[in-house]
C-alpha cells in the first residue's frame, strides 16, 4: 500500500455542483474539486497527485506543512489542532484509512486536504500513476 496526496483551495461554494464531483459525470475528470467520495481521487489524472509517499512518516510531514500553509487564512482558531490531527492520520493511514481535512478559509474558500490509500478499500480504481497494486495488509 503506498498513499497519494491531493491538494484543493478554491472557492467554497464550488463544492455545490456536485455532478462533476462523481466519477460517472463527463465533467469529473476534468474537474479539480474534490470528489464526493475520498477514494475517487484516484480516478482522477495522474496530474492532480501532489506527491505519493511509501511511507506513513512522510506522509504525515506532507500533511503538515499543507496544513501549516493554510493556518493563517482560518476565520477562527481550529477547534480541533494539528497535533490531534496528525496523532489521527498516524493511526488511520497504516490501517488504509484515508484521512482528508476539510476547512473553511476567509473570503468564502474552503481547503481540501487529503492523503489516500492505494489501493482503496473503497474503490476499484487503479493507481493513477501505474504501480502495480499490493494486497492490503
Amino acid at each position: 500500500m503506498h498513499w497519494h496526496a491531493y491538494v484543493w483551495v478554491g472557492n467554497g461554494a464550488d463544492r455545490e455542483r456536485e455532478e462533476e464531483r462523481r466519477p460517472g459525470s463527463p465533467e469529473f475528470r476534468a474537474s479539480d474539486l474534490p470528489p464526493m467520495l475520498t477514494g475517487d481521487w484516484l480516478a482522477r489524472p495522474a496530474s492532480r497527485v501532489a506527491a505519493t509517499f511509501d511511507d506513513p512518516g512522510p506522509a504525515l510531514e506532507w500533511l503538515s506543512a499543507r496544513y501549516r500553509r493554510i493556518e493563517g487564512s482560518f476565520p477562527r482558531p481550529d477547534g480541533v489542532g494539528l497535533r490531534a490531527r496528525l496523532d489521527g492520520a498516524a493511526d488511520a493511514l497504516p490501517r488504509g484509512v484515508d484521512v482528508v481535512w476539510g476547512e473553511w478559509l476567509t473570503g468564502g474558500r474552503f481547503a481540501s486536504i487529503a492523503m489516500i490509500c492505494c489501493p482503496n478499500r473503497h474503490t476499484a480504481h487503479p493507481c493513477p500513476v501505474r504501480r502495480p497494486a499490493a494486497p492490503h495488509r
